[in-house]
């Protein structure tokens, strides 16, 4: 909800950049893909976390906005839960469904960066119905979860119930990244191969 963005603004973002190249951006002719080389999640106090044996939740907001930046033109939100195997050092998400209850997508076996390449990589934007001459903001930003970002889900492969209660006694502090943010056309971004404009 954007209340819950708003708390999580007070708490003190690792970093927050602009550059252009902070943020990669394309397009296979129905969704914004974007990839944040810059961004790394899997460290600090979360990294700790994983590596004292919890379970990390995370929630990406990717917005794209009006050229003057005044009006959130398309929200998508992500949701994904990150463990650690201590013995093999690889990382497991867990991407959460659109909705609650919906079917969750998993990886197993993946270094840092792969697992953070993997969130980026599943969180696309619908394009649907947006002209493609017009010019428009994409604005990326990311946090540590809470409860409430999953009071309403059903289980999954580890139990959503016990990682809500695991948020809420340890009541640990959000950390945020970003915002990331890019002047976007979708007549000029690259096209993922084998795929075409669907927008005009």
């Amino acid at each position: 909800s954007r209340r819950s963005w708003l708390l999580a603004g007070l708490t003190v973002p690792l970093f927050s950049a602009r550059a252009a190249d902070s943020m990669k951006v394309t397009y296979d002719g129905d969704n914004l893909h974007v990839a944040a080389p810059t961004l790394h999640f899997l460290a600090g106090k979360p990294l700790t976390r994983l590596k004292d044996g919890d379970v990390v939740a995370y929630v990406a907001q990717l917005e794209l906005l009006d050229d003057s930046r005044t009006a959130v033109v398309r929200p998508q939100k992500g949701r994904f839960v990150v463990s650690y195997a201590l013995w093999e050092e690889t990382f497991s998400v867990t991407q959460l469904g659109s909705t609650p209850g919906s079917a969750p997508h998993t990886a197993e076996g993946l270094s840092a960066a792969a697992a953070e390449t993997w969130c980026f990589a599943n969180l696309a934007l619908s394009t649907l119905g947006l002209s493609p001459n017009l010019y428009y903001w994409l604005r990326l930003e990311l946090r540590t979860g809470t409860e409430r970002d999953f009071a309403d889900e059903n289980k999954i492969g580890i139990s959503i119930h016990d990682l809500i209660d695991l948020l809420g006694r340890k009541n640990t502090e959000v950390t945020h990244w970003g915002p990331l943010e890019t002047r976007v056309r979708l007549a000029d971004l690259p096209r993922l191969a084998g795929r075409g404009s669907r927008n005009g």
